[in-house]
């Protein structure tokens, strides 16, 4: 008895390989997911919106000319994917006798965490040009400490030195004590 197999999606067996796509988003994949984060109103729609738009990417990798805008290209095709979903959606009401209850958590005051982001990013102006370069490729870009030491050509102990400083003199910060 001979068994033969057959491939249900014929187009996946034909598909294009581009390693340089794979390499892309495991390089941008946390950066870009955070875009997307800031598109929707959850992680989970987030992910799919990724999803879609990274697909719509792979399917125009080899026309894509420019690979350095790549960034650009991918965060176009979040906010069109994402714009076609809202225009798409459908939106069910149903009248009812009684109003749901509110959450009973109190909701963070927009004001007073825009607020806090500004105190924060005031303070990293105030640390030295090095550890405010560390701080923000370590927590503004996402690097790790082996990406971060790379890119200022030192050594990873100097990276985790340094930030350990810059972070205790963040938390002595007199406009960071008040704005907490």
């Amino acid at each position: 008895m001979t068994v033969t197999s057959t491939s249900v999606c014929t187009s996946a067996s034909t598909a294009a390989v581009y390693p340089s796509f794979s390499s892309y988003v495991r390089a941008r994949g946390q950066v870009l997911q955070r875009t997307a984060r800031s598109l929707t109103s959850n992680p989970c729609d987030a992910e799919d919106l990724l999803q879609t738009a990274l697909a719509k990417t792979y399917l125009a990798w080899d026309r894509i000319e420019d690979h350095r805008a790549l960034d650009g290209y991918v965060r176009r095709a979040l906010v069109n994917t994402r714009t076609s979903q809202w225009r798409k959606r459908k939106v069910d009401e149903f009248p009812c006798e009684e109003l749901p209850e509110r959450d009973s958590a109190p909701v963070a005051d927009p004001a007073e965490q825009q607020a806090l982001r500004d105190a924060m990013w005031r303070a990293v102006h105030r640390l030295p040009d090095r550890q405010r370069a560390m701080v923000v490729l370590r927590y503004y870009e996402d690097m790790t400490e082996v990406q971060t030491a790379e890119l200022l050509g030192v050594s990873v102990g100097t990276v985790k030195s340094a930030v350990s400083r810059a972070l205790g003199k963040l938390r002595e910060d007199p406009d960071l004590s008040h704005a907490a």
